[in-house]
């Protein structure tokens, strides 16, 4: 006959045991911190740069596996941060989940703009930049289109370069994009209002807008988690090396940041975050009106229902806007960043995503 109260004593002396053995790793792990903040590994699957461009580098990666399908993927990352996110490490990388699907994949590395690009604007990387980058896939692949693949204003960009040339991309898959921001009622949306902000005297005074000015923003969106919840739950996982590697990855990636033109911020906070001209059908590249009723291809969009940076209603509104026969969304209960490399997203999101594109590929001869 079992005595609760024993148990209940054994169970906690048992508790207790554990927490000092993991106080104790914890203290023995100190030490070695640095090394492994320095050694930790991203971005780490084999590539080659094939195309340069002003700061602009076209990665192609190393398929191990065979490529079956025609129509390679082009992989188009924010502005802001570096895109290796998209490749963080071998167990979350979008990329290495394309390649083993049989994709040929491409990723614009968009570099980090100097002094002399602050007057670069939004029709230099959509009409300019990436339309060269399609054209040298084009010219180097067997394909008639590519699969373009766009995060976050990436995912902007993309959807821009598909209303303008639609015969260039078979299908277009859009990670956390924002389209219609008047469906956007987070902090962002809030903060770049014309009554709070003054874009114009920020560009004029700074040029680039600084990667600093963009990682503090981001940071006071969240700031009980970014800084107090993040640090306690990294003290209490401290013994575990899985968990150490995976924290300091996201470290540096968040850490990364670098800035963003100045005259391509200020398009983009006047005319997409205060005035909408995107989904009211008012915006144009070099005086090229960009309409999203152009677009017809299968469209694919894949949101975070916990996303504090783009929320998913304004996403999920270019449905409504284009004229695709076929459209889908996939959602996973994460972030924004959480999309790209949470394991969740790489367990359930990424199989179906690399599977649907497949599925409205040619297959290669």
């Amino acid at each position: 006959m079992t005595n609760p109260v024993l148990e209940s004593v054994l169970e906690m002396q048992r508790a207790s045991q554990e927490e000092a053995f993991k106080m104790w790793e914890r203290f023995v792990k100190v030490p070695k911190l640095p090394e492994v903040a320095r050694d930790v590994e991203v971005a780490g699957t084999p590539h080659d740069v094939v195309y340069e461009e002003g700061t602009l580098k076209l990665l192609r990666y190393r398929n191990e596996h065979s490529i079956d399908l025609a129509e390679p993927v082009l992989v188009c990352f924010a502005l802001v941060n570096r895109p290796y996110i998209l490749d963080l490490q071998a167990n979350r990388s979008v990329v290495r989940q394309l390649l083993k699907r049989g994709f040929d994949v491409y990723l614009i590395d968009w570099g980090i703009p100097t002094a002399a690009d602050r007057t670069l604007r939004l029709a230099d990387y959509v009409r300019g930049f990436m339309k060269n980058v399609a054209d040298y896939i084009m010219d180097h692949r067997p394909a008639e289109a590519i699969n373009l693949l766009g995060y976050c204003m990436g995912g902007t960009m993309s959807t821009m370069f598909t209303a303008l040339y639609p015969e260039l991309v078979r299908n277009l898959i859009l990670m956390a994009a924002p389209i219609d921001f008047s469906r956007d009622d987070g902090l962002l949306k809030l903060w770049t209002d014309e009554k709070y902000f003054d874009v114009d005297r920020f560009v004029d005074a700074y040029g680039n807008c600084p990667g600093s000015f963009l990682q503090s923003s981001f940071q006071m969106m969240k700031p009980v988690q970014n800084f107090h919840e993040k640090y306690v739950g990294f003290f209490d996982r401290m013994y575990d090396d899985r968990f150490l590697e995976n924290f300091f990855a996201m470290e540096r990636w968040g850490n990364d940041n670098i800035p963003v033109a100045g005259e391509t911020f200020r398009e983009f906070v006047k005319k997409l975050y205060q005035q909408n001209q995107l989904a009211r059908n008012e915006f144009s590249l070099n005086d090229q009106p960009v309409r999203l009723e152009n677009i017809t291809c299968p469209l694919l969009t894949l949101v975070a229902d916990y996303d504090h940076l783009v929320p998913p209603a304004s996403s999920l509104a270019i449905a409504e806007l284009v004229k695709s026969k076929e459209t889908k969304s996939m959602s996973i209960d994460a972030g924004h960043i959480g999309l790209a490399v949470s394991s969740k997203a790489h367990k359930t999101l990424w199989p179906d995503a690399a599977m649907w594109i497949a599925d409205h590929s040619s297959t290669a001869r």
